[in-house]
């Protein structure tokens, strides 16, 4: 196995913030919308809304991406950074998937992109500073919360947006296997303050992603 220095992570992490802010529009998987018919008989008001929260979604696929590779930057355990580099790379396809619709809602990806990720990258550096089972308690509650704001898009997402509704019901369903992955792994769960901090800066990213 390869031996990376402190160097050749940086180099790899800054590769992996050009490839999040603007990545190709290819994924490992097929997209779970790709069957289905497009969207005629939305109107404009349900296509602004769907763009905006699929924005979200993607938003949230940026963060996650840089938390993991911040956590895996830090890891202590081998085991456990590899865990972190397998959990951003999938959520390469949810990125791939979000980014494909928002364009055929004719729309933008948030021009904050860059300040997206940056930030989540130096709180995920942060997180590993305090050892992997916290670590992988904040991945668990990461995905736990991603799954209930997907479950809230579920539920505000028009009927008639099929593909939108399709690329979110797989994504909910693999973030929440993600968490359950990190707590089979030895996550201890954060305290009460650090997650009503995250759900704080979640809603503030949402607010602020819809609509840039």
């Amino acid at each position: 196995m390869r031996y990376y220095s402190l160097c050749d992570r940086l180099v790899l992490g800054i590769d992996e913030v050009l490839q999040s802010i603007q990545p190709k529009l290819s994924s490992s998987r097929p997209n779970p919308a790709k069957n289905l018919f497009d969207d005629a008989t939305l109107n404009e008001k349900e296509r602004q809304h769907s763009a905006g929260l699929m924005r979200i979604n993607h938003v949230g696929e940026i963060c996650a991406q840089a938390l993991y590779v911040g956590q895996a930057l830090t890891a202590r355990s081998a085991d456990i950074k590899q865990k972190l580099q397998k959990a951003a790379q999938e959520e390469v396809d949810h990125l791939s998937w979000c980014q494909q619709r928002i364009q055929e809602l004719e729309t933008h990806t948030s021009y904050l992109n860059p300040f997206w990720y940056i930030s989540a990258l130096l709180i995920g550096c942060g997180a590993g500073l305090f050892g992997d089972r916290l670590s992988l308690g904040f991945l668990a509650e990461t995905e736990h919360q991603v799954a209930r704001h997907l479950d809230n898009h579920l539920q505000s997402l028009p009927l008639v947006d099929k593909k939108s509704r399709a690329i979110v019901e797989q994504m909910r369903l693999e973030e929440m296997q993600h968490a359950i992955t990190a707590e089979q792994a030895g996550a201890i769960p954060l305290p009460l303050v650090i997650q009503w901090s995250m759900q704080g800066l979640a809603k503030f990213m949402s607010l602020v992603a819809y609509r840039i």
